[in-house]
């Protein structure tokens, strides 16, 4: 069953066209993969997913929903979180508090019952509970006890990167959207990245599209690879089949010498 489906998008930044009549769709519980070097266009398709950028034509559906152009917090709210090339973490709070901003889309309460928190039985209380209770799975899920205190800055970076995670599986989202999540990350972490996105699939058993530069990082995660350049499907497929195709070994490689 089709998850996310992306139909004919174009998104232009002034003269340059990053995006053009670009097409795909991801099925439920799959991990997909979108590859192409770089300025070929594929933060610039994430971005239109989440609704940080409006596509200039084309429609983006979710679920069978129409999202196309909807702000980021209302896709959010629908069920599509995601991680960032770059860091985007608060650094001076802790583990714990980072991951609660990940719940926040979940938080129902008014002014007046934030301001009735401190009796036991308001529902600001009871939320607050059930979102720290949901924040501790996540910490233990993903092996963070030890930083759960600790202020972002002080963690080294690949533990920030499992913070980030972290942050996006908060929301409980249904599609996980990761942007470049090898990023920075030595061998051993890699790897470790690796058997994270594994089993946020297969265990918690969230949808999973991810932009990666590392082929190898690509290969042992993916069912299905896209791969793009100046905005535009190079070819689809199985990974042994796009690694392979001339296309996108010139995208990569640029043209023999004649």
């Amino acid at each position: 069953m089709e998850i996310l489906v992306v139909e004919n998008i174009v998104k232009g930044f002034g003269g340059v066209t990053a995006v053009q009549d670009l097409s795909f769709a991801v099925s439920k519980g799959e991990i997909y993969s979108i590859i192409g070097p770089n300025g070929a266009g594929k933060s610039t398709v994430f971005n239109c997913i989440n609704g940080l950028y409006r596509p200039d034509s084309g429609t983006i559906s979710f679920g069978g929903r129409d999202i196309t152009g909807l702000n980021p917090d209302k896709i959010a709210t629908a069920g599509i979180s995601r991680t960032f090339q770059n860091l985007e973490l608060f650094s001076r709070m802790t583990t714990l508090q980072n991951l609660l901003l990940g719940r926040h889309v979940s938080t129902t309460y008014s002014i007046w019952q934030m301001l009735t928190f401190n009796f036991r039985n308001s529902k600001a209380a009871k939320q607050e509970i059930l979102q720290r209770e949901k924040a501790e799975d996540v910490i233990e899920f993903l092996e963070l006890e030890p930083y759960r205190d600790r202020p972002v800055f002080s963690l080294p970076y690949g533990v920030q990167k499992l913070v980030e995670l972290g942050r996006a599986l908060a929301m409980e989202p249904d599609i996980l959207l990761l942007d470049e999540p090898a990023a920075g990350l030595n061998h051993e972490e890699r790897q470790d990245m690796i058997f994270w996105i594994q089993d946020i699939r297969n265990e918690l058993g969230i949808t999973i599209v991810v932009i990666e530069h590392n082929m190898q990082l690509v290969k042992d995660i993916s069912d299905r690879v896209l791969a793009i350049n100046f905005g535009q499907k190079l070819v689809e497929g199985s990974v042994e089949d796009v690694l392979r195709d001339q296309s996108v070994i010139r995208a990569y490689l640029g043209e023999p010498a004649l």
